[in-house]
């Protein structure tokens, strides 16, 4: 059996108030309980882990180096106990709450819908305010406190300064036009600047991704280049005409499942990135978000993407 293996709730109690009065009558006094009980339970507790936590004098108990330590993770885990049973009862009692999430256009259109779903399907959370937005307005937004959390790509890293990321996935760019585009039967980037193209614009995660892409590829000036955010515009102008959307995967992900769209057979794995979520580093998760985070990642899971 490992150390420590068997350690309850009471034992760390009754060490605790011991550490804190340094008395065993008191402690018993404080726990409402005999001081024969609270010895017996130090004696189990010292058992378990296999050293004297305490010296027992004429002056008092005083802790061993050893009990110095536990009396530190035996706190921090008491405390954490008491705020994840506060966390149940907040749940629990339904109170009107909002979980306040920013999510990159690509995964607004592919995990976060799920991710939701599995959220609401408890049926005790807070009511889901998602907005969407280029990366670093989301992080600043999370940065101030506007935000609760943000759904999307790593952040450059001045943009992550006091901000904490879990990776979920990896997601690269794709090339998508209308079924039938003269380039699906001849993929070659070369000829890129003879059709329209969607080009993220500046405010755009993937813009540093994709502009290597074009150097590794040799492409300079697209005479005919539109820059947007707008998913809208974007699956609506290139599903109308010859226009190359460069554009992440989750973006069109549905698109081209339907054959609405085609990516176009290219390789992109220069622009493979991480996605996952970013927090405010400094802070306890509360448990609206950790619920949430759960979600992402059983979200992730049912979609069969490749977890970070």
């Amino acid at each position: 059996m490992p150390v420590g293996a068997g350690i309850k709730l009471r034992h760390l109690q009754a060490f605790l108030e011991v550490a804190r009065l340094r008395s065993l009558t008191e402690a018993a006094s404080a726990l409402n309980v005999t001081q024969p009980a609270v010895s017996k339970t130090l004696k189990e507790l010292e058992a378990l882990v296999g050293v004297s936590l305490m010296e027992r004098g004429r002056s008092g108990v005083t802790l061993t180096a050893e009990g110095e330590i536990f009396r530190h993770y035996a706190g921090l885990s008491v405390a954490a106990l008491g705020e994840g049973l506060d966390g149940i009862d907040q749940v629990r009692m339904g109170s009107e709450r909002q979980l306040r999430i920013g999510a990159l256009p690509s995964v607004a259109a592919s995990i976060v819908p799920l991710a939701a779903g599995r959220y609401l399907e408890r049926g005790r959370g807070a009511t889901l305010d998602i907005v969407t937005g280029p990366n670093g307005h989301l992080l600043d937004q999370l940065r101030t406190g506007a935000l609760d959390v943000v759904i999307g790509r790593l952040g450059q890293p001045d943009a992550m300064q006091g901000l904490a990321f879990q990776q979920l996935y990896s997601e690269q760019v794709v090339l998508a036009v209308r079924p039938g585009h003269p380039l699906i039967r001849d993929p070659d980037l070369a000829r890129l600047p003879e059709f329209p193209v969607l080009y993220p614009n500046r405010s755009a995660a993937i813009r540093p991704l994709v502009e290597r892409l074009m150097v590794a590829n040799g492409i300079g000036r697209l005479p005919r280049r539109i820059e947007t955010v707008s998913n809208a515009f974007g699956r609506a102008f290139t599903r109308s005409s010859d226009a190359v959307w460069i554009i992440s995967n989750g973006v069109v992900a549905n698109d081209l499942a339907e054959g609405q769209l085609v990516a176009l057979a290219v390789d992109t794995r220069i622009t493979l990135g991480p996605v996952g979520i970013s927090t405010r580093a400094a802070e306890a998760h509360t448990p609206d978000l950790h619920l949430f985070m759960a979600a992402m990642r059983e979200a992730v899971d049912q979609r069969g993407l490749a977890r970070g």
